[in-house]
């Protein structure tokens, strides 16, 4: 459950990175009050754990990610 949780978590970061990228707008910013805003800051840093926490997926066998689902 907590891959799940954190790939969904890092997609909606890499969204953002697409949207500051293509738009220019940065939607955590947008929705939260600014980059500086506490609560983007907040939504920033789970999102990081998050990315960290895939990193280990690539590291897992593959018949072990399967059995967990």
């Amino acid at each position: 459950m907590l891959d799940r949780i954190c790939l969904i978590l890092t997609i909606i970061g890499a969204l953002n990175w697409g949207s500051i990228g293509i738009f220019q707008l940065d939607l955590v910013a947008w929705i939260f009050g600014g980059s500086d805003a506490l609560l983007a800051r907040i939504i920033y840093t789970v999102i990081a754990l998050a990315g960290i926490w895939c990193i280990s997926l690539l590291f897992r066998e593959r018949n072990e990610v399967i059995a967990k689902d």
